[in-house]
């Protein structure tokens, strides 16, 4: 912390409610200080007053609010705010306008083309920053060797070779910005494609630009030069949406002192982490900087550098929890979503989750929900007196962990009440109520007894408290972290309360708090190093002809480095992102040159481990690509009263301690309370709570002393396990395994009974017909046995008939999707397959690793077997293959070892039996959902039975006909009448009609419960044998997956009047020749809804993978893009409409073969209730002769260097009729401040998990 002598040193957050003051004065002493940050009646700006306060309070002197601060006493001011953030979530930044090349207007709107939420029916989607767009006809493509294209003069940046194929027109250029300053727009976002590596088109933009008046000019070149289009777009618009509105925060907050704080070092905090001088803060680096201070602080606070023990930080706050983890370097990303808006900037790794103080509480179908919807600032918890909800702040009350004689009187309509635990007791009994009513009706009298107020409050605790676990298990074990081996650092208002029952969760055995946990986020930023970050694209392979080159490119950035931060100390750290298809950002810190490498590191040895520790393996003779470099500098800088509380041994007499009047080395034994101004901590029974002589306070935690859970069912403990499965399943593989060379999924928990001779296999069982098999799939098992749980359990006594015992208790599955595995046409989709040899490999049942070894040379020879039959080829991918296989061998292993950390907590027999709970849960919610659907058709039409058909675009019939029980809540879906098994690819196996199916349910169900076969337990399916349906063993299947999958779910909402059809098709595209392979699936148009319209370019049901970056496509593939947008009024009109599908044009430099699987090219997607049906899709190829085909839905066809693919993807259906649409309302659009948006690493991965 840098002294400025005889002055005061201000360190301040400007949160969204409060603002947090540190303040370090001229002898030495420090103060803490919290406001309100908005307080119009009383002051214009929260951390002006802050400073004021302190001056006029320490010197005695008057510092009148309506006078400018004098600022002779003041040393320097470090700030951290969320103006940014709060501008991007309630979307109040600056009018923008962006300017992007022709073809790709939308580009922003489709985005990644996946929808955030899997089974939300409305696409709830943020709205693009920006309000207008200018598209510019000018264009840049990378040379390529290959190209069989006419060629421009080459021109060269950073590596890339590139050529001009369109020059930019100025004068057009200007007439359009013209136009849009004279609508008052007066900031500009400019993205032209590959402008990464040649911005001389940006720049030029950028100079006319801001010579026409445009008061916020960002171009993408100068905002975060990284390849892909869509992010560094998102990137580039946020800054022009939210710098204007930091520079109009920062023009009011220094009018408040003299001379415009001229004299004053003031610096702002970042998102990476580091500060930077105030006429250098902008949007894209902005949103981050108030939980970034708290990082520095705790990681500056907590971390050891003796015992070097990695700490967890844990920020509780009123909506949400941020975790983050620090093991002496800080941990960032340099791509993560905030408020919808992915942001390609250097981010501290801050996981958000939905759990905080004023997260609801929710009793459903037998299960306790926290979150994550949250009672906000206003009502607030029910004990605010405001009429709110109840909340986790609510159970803290009821249980007497708050005190409500220690927190002012500031509740209520008048403001003016202490918290009230009356109305907190009200509402807990009527949910009680509810509990005992479900319980009494839902399970036998022998083991029902009612549970009591004190009971539900506590369960509703260790259901948040398991729901925080979950993202701290995920950013360790999925990194290979030990978690237990952590340090739990909390801070913040609320997570006192919650810290000691976390860490006894996971393992952990120490908590540290610091005396200004309170405000660490103010005092982080006291603590914080001054940065400076530069960085550009590379595109060099990292090999002894290249070190020179990049050697001399290092050591130009960081001269640029050392002459922003002048005189400040550096340190200085190059990172550099390999292009492998999974890139990961390293630094050579610990790894000294050598022979072998460049002299600013040997950055090879720094790649391969780390990529050895994410992945499990590494690929020695892949080259390894360098395609950034980043170098980041740095400049160095008693007892007071008894009370009692609930805890899981029921009331205990509790302690009450005052923190400041704690003397230095005070043990306390819980069960105690400490509390100060900021927050409460709660010191549970069997830790103890010691003051350091810095005066913070370190919690050990002792073990957890309650009593063995049995296999009964207690709903509390449905709960928790339903955390603890999906917490194995976010932690057993890196989140990274998404980017391999497939999309590569995680592991998921199966029940399984299954003997096999040995105590241990690992096996590929993907055919078809088996559950869940896709022709491209590889479901990879990994059994766990009796035995193996013998070897890993700690009460042997629970579990001793499973000794000796060889068949499998539990296997972990990853299941794959692997680019290639032979047939006739690359990228083994082939349009045009009858059987299923045409498709790729096939295998039954295959043993994959035996006796720990895997099984190379056989799984080789199955995968080159598809060559064996008529013009079918082997894998083009092989090397591809054996990794991914790889990766998914390790995902396994880590999956087994976590589920044998259950078992060792809780004993085989509890976990197979909450196994089986998480089932009857789903079967519950589905009964409920159906008991409800019944009753309301009944009423409607007085019958129990609905039906309905839809056709396959070769006329095949796929006809459904559902019955009812209303008293069981359970259904018979039958299928009957559906034709027969075609001659092609378009059957489905019984699997993908059940998948599709719980699809459904699980929507139709509408809350967020447990996926699994509990789902199906009410239903019963009848499918005729030798249907589409229900195939013959050796059909061709590769449509079935992807396309009447789709036609399925489409008659299935069809039934039951849920909502129009989606665009009913994946639009499957590949392409390739013998040495390239590529394959994508486009976004349509969504159907509408009872209340909605849907959603434009956007993928939806049965399928929601992300699409290749125009960028990256064009990089790696012998194709131009020409358009990627909107497909205007392709959506059904209605009360609402339905989405528009896209228009999508690759034109190809080299001769390819292009296959192409879609459908909805003859049968339109349905309207309902009066909507009008979307636009058919349409396939043409323009010839590079002039003529233009109609390709059809399904075809294969060789394409020549010129020839231009052109896809119109179908629009969704229209909702009601048109008239009654009174004006055609917009759909109300929710305001992200009203939902939760989660952020972070493993937010990224379960979104890139649900694009698989």
């Amino acid at each position: 912390m840098a002294e400025t002598k005889g002055k005061f040193d201000f360190a301040i957050d400007r949160g969204g409610t409060f603002t947090d003051v540190f303040a370090r004065l001229p002898d030495g002493r420090e103060r803490v200080l919290k406001l309100l940050s908005r307080d119009p009646q009383n002051y214009k700006d929260a951390p002006t007053e802050g400073i004021r306060r302190v001056l006029e309070e320490e010197t005695g002197q008057a510092f009148p609010r309506d006078q400018p601060v004098d600022t002779s006493l003041i040393g320097w001011i470090r700030m951290g705010t969320t103006v940014a953030t709060n501008a991007l979530l309630e979307r109040e930044g600056e009018r923008t306008a962006l300017l992007v090349t022709l073809g790709f207007k939308d580009l922003l709107h489709i985005g990644t083309q996946a929808r955030p939420k899997l089974f939300d029916l409305e696409v709830a989607v943020p709205e693009v920053l920006y309000e207008e767009v200018i598209e510019v006809d000018e264009r840049v493509v990378l040379r390529q060797d290959g190209c069989q294209l006419p060629r421009n003069d080459p021109k060269r940046s950073t590596g890339d070779s590139l050529e001009v194929w369109k020059e930019l027109d100025l004068e057009r250029v200007e007439k359009d910005l013209k136009g849009v300053l004279s609508r008052g727009i007066t900031s500009l976002a400019v993205l032209l494609l590959h402008s990464y590596t040649w911005s001389d088109h940006e720049k030029e933009v950028g100079t006319l630009a801001r010579r026409l008046g445009f008061t916020q000019v960002s171009l993408s070149s100068e905002v975060m030069p990284m390849v892909r289009a869509v992010p560094r777009g998102y990137t580039v618009c946020a800054d022009a949406y939210l710098t204007p509105k930091i520079h109009q925060y920062l023009k009011g907050f220094t009018s408040g002192f003299k001379g415009n704080l001229k004299d004053v070092d003031v610096l702002f905090m970042q998102s990476d982490g580091g500060l930077t001088p105030m006429d250098q803060f902008c949007g894209s680096r902005a949103v981050l900087s108030g939980p970034a201070g708290g990082v520095v602080g705790y990681a500056i606070t907590s971390y050891s550098q003796m015992e070097k023990k990695p700490v967890i930080g844990f920020d509780m706050g009123g909506t949400s929890t941020d975790v983050s983890r620090y093991a002496g370097q800080y941990e960032h990303v340099f791509e993560a979503t905030t408020a919808g808006v992915t942001l390609q900037a250097p981010q501290l790794d801050i996981n958000t989750v939905a759990a905080g103080g004023g997260s609801r509480l929710f009793f459903r179908s037998g299960m306790f929900v926290v979150g994550p919807e949250s009672a906000g600032a206003h009502p607030g918890p029910a004990c605010y007196r405001k009429g709110g909800p109840l909340t986790v702040t609510d159970a803290n009350l009821a249980l007497g962990r708050l005190l409500p004689s220690f927190f002012p009187k500031i509740f209520g309509p008048g403001e003016n009440e202490p918290l009230s635990l009356e109305e907190t007791m009200k509402h807990f009994r009527q949910l009680t109520e509810e509990i005992n009513l479900f319980l009494s009706s839902n399970q036998s009298q022998a083991l029902y007894s009612d549970i009591h107020v004190e009971e539900v409050a506590m369960g509703f605790i260790r259901v948040a408290n398991e729901a925080m676990c979950r993202p701290i298990r995920a950013l360790t074990q999925a990194k290979g972290h030990d978690t237990s081996q952590h340090v739990l650092a909390c801070f913040g208002g609320a997570g006192g309360q919650h810290a000691c029952a976390i860490a006894r969760a996971l393992g952990m055995k120490t908590v540290f708090i610091h005396k200004y946990s309170g405000v660490l986020s103010a005092y982080g930023l006291a603590l914080a190093d001054v940065v400076e970050e530069v960085q550009e694209p590379c595109s060099l392979q990292y090999e002894q002809h290249s070190f020179g080159k990049l050697d001399r490119r290092v050591e130009q950035l960081s001269k640029r480095c050392r002459d922003t931060l002048c005189a400040r100390t550096l340190i200085l750290t190059e990172y550099m992102r390999y292009g492998t298809d999974c890139a990961l950002m390293v630094t050579a810190a610990g790894y000294p040159s050598n022979a072998q490498s460049c002299l600013a590191g040997d950055f090879r040895s720094a790649f391969t481990k780390r990529y050895l520790k994410e992945f499990g393996f590494t690929i020695p003779d892949r080259p390894i690509m360098v395609d950034d470099i980043r170098v980041r500098g740095c400049g160095k800088s008693g007892i007071k009263s008894m009370t009692r509380c609930y805890f899981e041994e029921g009331y205990l007499d509790t302690s009450v301690y005052l923190w400041e009047e704690l003397p230095c080395g005070h043990s306390i034994q819980g069960p105690a309370i400490i509390i100060d101004k900021n927050s409460t901590i709660l010191v549970e029974p069997c830790c103890e709570a010691r003051l350091t002589e810095g005066g913070d306070v370190c919690m050990s935690v002792g073990s957890d002393p309650h009593c063995a859970l049995g296999t009964e069912l207690n709903t509390v403990q449905l709960s928790i396990f339903s955390h603890r499965f999906m917490s194995i399943a976010d932690g057993s593989s890196s989140p990274k395994n998404l980017h391999l060379h497939q999309h590569q999924g995680t592991s998921r928990l199966l029940l399984c009974c299954v003997r096999t001779r040995r105590w241990f296999s690992l096996q590929c069982t993907p055919h078809p017909c088996a559950p869940g098999g896709h022709a491209r799939d590889r479901p990879v098992s990994d059994q766990i046995t009796g035995e193996q749980s013998e070897r890993r359990r700690c009460d042997s006594e629970s579990h001793s008939h499973h000794t000796g015992v060889s068949c499998p208790v539990f296997f972990v599955a990853s299941r794959g999707h692997h680019a290639d595995i032979g047939g006739i046409t690359p990228g083994s989709m082939p349009p045009h397959s009858t059987s299923l040899q045409q498709e790729g490999a096939v295998f039954t049942s295959f043993k994959l690793v035996t006796g720990g070894v895997f099984q190379e040379k056989a799984v080789t020879e199955a995968l080159m077997a598809p060559a064996q039959y008529p013009d079918c080829s082997g894998t083009r991918n092989l090397h591809d293959n054996l990794s991914d296989l790889r990766a998914q061998v390790a995902a396994n292993q880590r999956g087994s070892q976590l589920v044998g950390e259950l078992i060792d907590s809780y004993g085989l027999a509890v976990v197979q039996a909450y196994m089986g709970y998480i089932q009857s849960n789903a079967e519950l919610a589905v009964r409920d959902m159906l008991k409800d659907f019944a009753r309301r058709w009944r009423q409607q039409t007085g019958s129990l039975e609905v039906e309905s058909e839809d056709f396959m675009d070769d006329g095949t019939p796929i006809k459904l006909r559902v019955q009812i029980n209303e008293d069981e809540g359970s259904a018979v879906f039958d299928f009957t009448g559906t034709g027969t098994e075609v001659w092609g690819n378009c059957n489905a196996p019984r699997a993908i009609t059940l998948s599709a199916l719980i699809y459904c349910l699980r929507c139709m169900v509408g809350q967020d419960i447990p996926l699994n076969q509990g789902c199906l337990a009410p239903i019963r399916v009848i499918i005729p044998s030798g249907s589409i349906l229900q195939p013959s063993q050796n059909a061709a299947v590769v449509g079935g997956n992807v396309l009447t999958s789709q036609r399925v779910v489409d008659v299935i909402f069809r039934a039951f009047e849920v909502c129009a059809a989606s665009q009913g098709c994946m639009n499957n595209i590949s392409f390739g020749s013998e040495k390239i392979g590529y394959y994508e699936t486009v976004a349509g148009g969504a159907g509408a809804g009872p209340s909605w319209n849907g959603r434009s370019g956007v993928h939806s049901h049965m399928t929601n993978t992300r699409i290749t970056d125009p960028e990256i496509l064009e990089k790696r593939y012998p194709v131009i893009l020409e358009q990627f947008s909107l497909r205007p009024g392709s959506g059904g009109a209605g009360k609402y409409c339905g989405g528009d599908g896209v228009m999508r044009k690759l034109l190809f430099r080299s001769k390819v073969v292009l296959s192409v699987l879609t459908e909805r090219r003859s049968t339109r997607p349905y309207g309902l209730l009066g909507g009008e049906d979307g636009a058919a899709g349409l396939n043409l190829l323009h010839r590079v002769d002039g003529r233009v085909l109609n390709l059809g839905a399904k075809t294969s066809i060789s394409l020549q260097p010129g020839d231009m693919f052109c896809l119109y993807t179908p629009g969704g259906g229209g909702y009601g009729r048109e008239e009654d649409a009174n004006g055609r309302p917009q759909t109300k659009r929710r305001r992200l401040n009203e939902t939760f948006p989660e952020r972070g690493s493993v937010f990224e991965y379960r979104m890139a998990q649900e694009g698989v």
